[in-house]
């Protein structure tokens, strides 16, 4: 495992990677013997110093719940990072490019709570129960480690990769839908890239916010009412240039735009 000392480096270097739109080499390369434990560890004074500077926590995001996306990856275990209030736009953005770096998208939904989330054995019903509403939701994927050879302690470590959501569409109570045939297509500039099924996310995708109101509980936490949690993906992610438009189509859940400048 990794040192203090380490931990609170490595969790500097991410900080000024952000700052900068840069990226690091990476964590694993440098130091094999990091766990994901240690990643975890570094993400969460990263997460506390973000708070500290004043940026307010809204929500969690999940990752690599689809085997579309743990295909694309290399990566078979899903990991969360955490989603400030300067991270979340509507439909319709322009979002200004040079603020990311390996700009991708991913397509997914989007659960606000209404009452806490506490495990363990959180199921899918006590998600459903607990959700407000469902919505649309664009995630932008942020790295700022080197994508080449990449494991999952560099992904976490790196708050998951996450970078930004655009939400929009129309947010739906998940008693008015099976959310397991929610189908989107996504396009770019015009042309579809990626097509999916939220099916894709662990059978469903409330499936994800249970296995991540369990993992809180190894922690001593919960996920508390009123906040966002982003599923996970169920396309690959889908690669954007400056200038590009991006547009998702939800069928009956609407659809979501934005435009990179």
């Amino acid at each position: 495992m990794l040192t203090p000392e380490n931990v609170q480096t490595l969790a500097a270097e991410l900080a000024e990677a952000e700052r900068t739109h840069g990226v690091i080499p990476r964590i694993t390369a440098r130091h094999p013997e990091a766990t994901v434990e240690d990643a975890y560890a570094i993400q969460g004074v990263w997460r506390d110093a973000q708070l500290a500077a004043g940026r307010r926590l809204v929500g969690r995001k999940i990752g690599l719940t689809s085997k579309a996306m743990q295909q694309a990856t290399g990566i078979t275990e899903p990991d969360y990072g955490v989603m400030f209030d300067d991270t979340v736009w509507s439909t319709g953005a322009v979002l200004p490019f040079e603020r990311f770096s390996n700009v991708r998208i991913e397509v997914e939904l989007a659960f606000l709570l209404k009452e806490p989330l506490e495990g363990p054995g959180c199921t899918l019903i006590d998600v459903l129960r607990a959700t407000e509403y469902v919505t649309p939701a664009l995630e932008i994927l942020n790295s700022h480690i080197e994508l080449e050879g990449r494991t999952i302690v560099d992904t976490i470590s790196d708050n998951a990769a996450y970078g930004a959501m655009v939400t929009g569409g129309v947010p739906t109570r998940p008693d008015q839908l099976d959310l397991r045939w929610v189908s989107t297509l996504l396009y770019r500039n015009e042309t579809i890239e990626e097509t999916g099924v939220a099916a894709g996310v662990l059978g469903h995708p409330a499936t994800g916010v249970a296995w991540l109101a369990d993992k809180f509980h190894e922690h001593g936490a919960r996920l508390e009412a009123g906040e966002i949690i982003l599923a996970g993906s169920y396309t690959r992610p889908m690669w954007v240039e400056r200038g590009d438009t991006v547009f998702a189509d939800y069928g009956p859940m609407g659809t979501i735009t934005c435009r990179f400048d």
